[in-house]
């Protein structure tokens, strides 16, 4: 797979692909993007292959890997741009055909509303809007009841008052317009990720189920009112500059 070759300034990059500077600049310092060359002025240079690295990186995050994780995989001789557009395919496939089957579904009790409607096809409706609204795939839901039954309902009492009171933690900070790469916001982003890593137990796809979660159905819903839009924007900056 070949890209016609460009080299952008790191201001220009943010501005056609939407990531913020910030985030670049990051990526930069933990050495998962660095520029393939400098302007005399000792600006960041990307080239083509510096684009095509940022695509993959871009990718794996939306399938729900975590920067050492993305690290980890483009270190890899044989992880390709390929390989990587492929399993973003395969993904968004698999959301694809699910939302066409309940499509298709609801679209056949539309058909028939001034009809009697057949039991059986409300009950594969009933089904697919149960998938569908809970975001996980049989195996995730089999595997996140496995992690509740080895952790136990007094550990999951334990995380569950614990999120409340970290939220409301972050909550405080926002507030007071604590920058999200001081100390103790970064404290709190770094406890957050523990906690999400302890519920999906380091699985990719269950956490960008989750992500998909609360990108579909809302923060407030999501979090059960624990949360908002704007402090789930506030922590998602933390947790992009967490080293």
């Amino acid at each position: 797979m070949t890209v016609k070759s460009t080299a952008m300034k790191v201001g220009e990059l943010a501005k056609q692909t939407g990531i913020s500077v910030r985030t670049l600049h990051y990526y930069d310092e933990i050495g998962l993007l660095s520029p393939s060359g400098r302007t005399e002025a000792d600006y960041r240079l990307y080239d083509a292959d510096d684009i095509i690295r940022l695509q993959q990186i871009m990718s794996l995050r939306q399938l729900g890997f975590s920067l050492i994780e993305i690290k980890e995989c483009l270190q890899k001789p044989d992880f390709s741009l390929h390989h990587t557009i492929q399993l973003h395919i395969t993904r968004l496939r698999e959301q694809i055909e699910l939302s066409q089957k309940l499509l298709h579904r609801l679209e056949a009790i539309a058909f028939h509303k001034a009809k009697s409607v057949n039991i059986e096809d409300l009950i594969q409706t009933i089904e697919a809007i149960t998938m569908f609204e809970k975001y996980y795939t049989p195996e995730q839901l089999e595997t996140l009841k496995q992690r509740r039954e080895s952790l136990g309902e007094e550990q999951i009492n334990q995380v569950e008052n614990e999120w409340e009171k970290l939220i409301a933690q972050a909550r405080a900070e926002m507030e007071k317009g604590t920058d999200p790469s001081s100390n103790s916001v970064q404290n709190i982003a770094r406890r957050w990720r523990e906690l999400i890593d302890e519920f999906t137990g380091g699985n990719p796809g269950i956490e960008q189920s989750l992500t998909t979660m609360y990108q579909q159905e809302g923060v407030e819903t999501a979090s059960r009112g624990l949360g908002d839009t704007a402090l789930w924007e506030y922590m998602g900056k933390a947790l992009t500059l967490l080293s």
